[in-house]
């Protein structure tokens, strides 16, 4: 497969190539979809949805140069969230481009509306004749050097609070339960997962909307506090429920949003207000935003809707320090722990 990916962005890459000592994550440009690459300490590695199909290989072509970048030969776990396209991306292709070692998933497909087989089974195919594994909330998927846990799956969340979690959520009693949205059930199917590597935690519920995560933080808060909160649903107003954000007090957000998808204005008072939150990333600016509702420019990897793919980086340490970088300009911010 040919790679049309910059010369420039790949040698950025290679520059910010993992220490040994860090978890790396990479939010991958796929335009308004979804793919996060992890790599743990020990070297082992999770990505996390695979973006778009068609449009030539781009997604794929950027997962695996960020892949590459990183040092890795293989993926060990691929997890793709739920069927929407803008997850599950081209499997067939991804495997077929680089190494795979193991998928993981929510299980088979219970959304049967808007021609969702047609995708699905190729992927299953792929997925049926290599490990694989579907996941439950309380799973863990085992990455060596790091904890990750599984939060959500398949409209089903942990019932019990996490080690340090379980206070109860004084946002919970002004803000109701919105209604769960007819002809959403996929974004709910959504795995979430939470990673922790010693003091730092890093939440990703994918596309989880508003009904199911007032499920999780209400009454009691189950999931407890976190560092970073990768948005959900690329920071549509869906994935706003108002009690989820205090709730896990999360410093930073990044936000995988598109120029126009995502980044709904509605949502960037909910997370610039939010308990905690010191600054919000994200991979594209919103055009529907304006000035108003996004970031300063430096925190935003992509400012033009003809884009050339930039991503975001961060950083982690054990001790809770972490660093978000953007491969546009070369602008990081480190954040130190919590006191």
């Amino acid at each position: 497969m040919k790679i049309g990916y910059a010369v420039l962005c790949l040698a950025a890459l290679v520059s910010a190539a993992p220490a040994a000592s860090t978890l790396e994550t990479t939010v991958i440009d796929v335009e308004g979809g979804k793919s996060v690459l992890t790599v743990s300490p020990s070297g082992e590695s999770l990505l996390f949805d695979a973006g778009w199909p068609g449009n030539n290989g781009r997604d794929v072509g950027r997962i695996v140069e960020a892949a590459k970048a990183a040092g890795l030969k293989q993926i060990d776990y691929l997890v793709i969230s739920h069927y929407d396209i803008d997850h599950l991306g081209d499997v067939p292709a991804l495997v077929a481009a680089f190494p795979v070692k193991h998928i993981v998933d929510n299980g088979s497909l219970q959304t049967l509306n808007r021609g969702f087989e047609s995708r699905y089974n190729p992927f299953a195919a792929v997925r049926d004749a290599m490990p694989h594994m579907s996941v439950k909330p309380g799973d863990k998927i085992p990455i060596a050097g790091l904890d990750v846990t599984v939060i959500e799956a398949a409209t089903k969340g942990i019932e019990t609070a996490l080690p340090g979690a379980g206070a109860p959520n004084p946002a919970c009693a002004a803000t109701p339960q919105q209604a769960e949205r007819v002809g959403d059930h996929e974004d709910n199917m959504s795995i979430g997962l939470l990673f922790t590597l010693g003091k730092f935690r890093m939440l990703d519920l994918a596309d989880l909307e508003a009904f199911y995560q007032y499920k999780l933080v209400c009454p009691n808060n189950l999931i407890g506090t976190v560092d970073v909160y990768q948005v959900s649903v690329h920071g549509q107003e869906k994935g706003m429920s108002g009690v989820l954000e205090p709730a896990i007090h999360a410093r930073v957000a990044i936000m995988g949003n598109g120029a126009r998808k995502g980044g709904d204005p509605p949502s960037w008072p909910i997370l610039r207000n939010a308990p905690g939150m010191e600054d919000i990333w994200q991979v594209h600016f919103s055009m529907a935003g304006g000035k108003e509702n996004n970031p300063p420019e430096d925190y935003i990897a992509n400012l033009d809707a003809a884009c050339q793919g930039k991503w975001l980086r961060l950083s982690a340490q054990a001790d809770g320090t972490f660093t978000v970088t953007n491969s546009r300009n070369g602008f990081s911010k480190t954040y130190k722990p919590r006191n």
